[in-house]
């Protein structure tokens, strides 16, 4: 429940892991997920509590970046940078290994350092023609770092080759690859709407037009008055017959 609901609903996702932490605290799936759930809120000393515990249970090191990044999200870049130089890297396969050095690059633009975070995110994988599921996220991770070092050029160049990469939509390097050009995205249903609420408020705004009951010609005021005149006249007559 937890894995479907972490990218959806992160917050329900911590709720569900806080429940089976309650019921199996020493199962190592049940400590990860819970670690995860917290990351994804953001929680980061309650995530790296979490970690640490599967990883002391399994002796596995594939939480080590994401325990690395915990630090950085407390604060702790140079604690994530010791991390990245740990020997426990180079038991990290392909994957994590390229996660640690953007986790790496992370913390060095964390302290300031963006001409040696760009060196870090610099490597074979980086420079590999072959899209791999980490290639979207180092390509635009590199271009990010680029760009904040104010070399624009170069940053639109990565970003457009991030975007060849990134089939699942999983960066919005199109985006960012569109700013860059000055391309202003317009949206069709919202002109739509506003042009159906403005008819709407025009429609409003027209007069209605006076029913028959309403509303009297001339003609019609003017024998209206004629009859009532008659009617007068013919009261006096009488009146006057009376009298006599």
């Amino acid at each position: 429940m937890v894995a479907r609901l972490i990218d959806e609903d992160p917050e329900g996702a911590y709720g569900y892991s806080r429940v089976a932490l309650r019921l199996a605290s020493r199962v190592a799936a049940v400590r990860e997920a819970a670690g995860f759930a917290a990351y994804a809120n953001q929680k980061y000393s309650e995530a790296l509590a979490e970690f640490r515990a599967a990883r002391r249970m399994t002796g596995n090191v594939d939480l080590w970046p994401v325990m690395a990044d915990c630090e950085r999200g407390l604060g702790r870049p140079e604690k994530a940078l010791d991390m990245a130089g740990a020997p426990d890297v180079h038991k990290l396969d392909k994957a994590g290994q390229v996660e640690m050095r953007l986790v790496a690059a992370g913390a060095r633009r964390d302290m300031g350092q963006l001409d040696a975070a760009i060196v870090t995110l610099q490597s074979p994988e980086l420079a590999s023609n072959s899209v791999q599921p980490w290639t979207a996220r180092l390509r635009y991770a590199y271009a990010d770092a680029l760009l904040a070092a104010g070399r624009v050029d170069e940053a639109r160049e990565w970003f457009a080759k991030a975007v060849e990469a990134d089939r699942d939509g999983s960066t919005d390097a199109s985006d960012r690859l569109a700013e860059l050009d000055g391309v202003e995205f317009v949206d069709a249903l919202d002109d739509e709407e506003a042009e159906e609420i403005s008819a709407e408020s025009g429609s409003e705004s027209e007069p209605k037009p006076e029913s028959k009951s309403e509303s009297k010609s001339e003609p019609e005021v003017a024998a209206a008055a004629g009859v009532e005149a008659d009617v007068q006249a013919e009261d006096e007559d009488e009146a006057e017959a009376e009298q006599d």
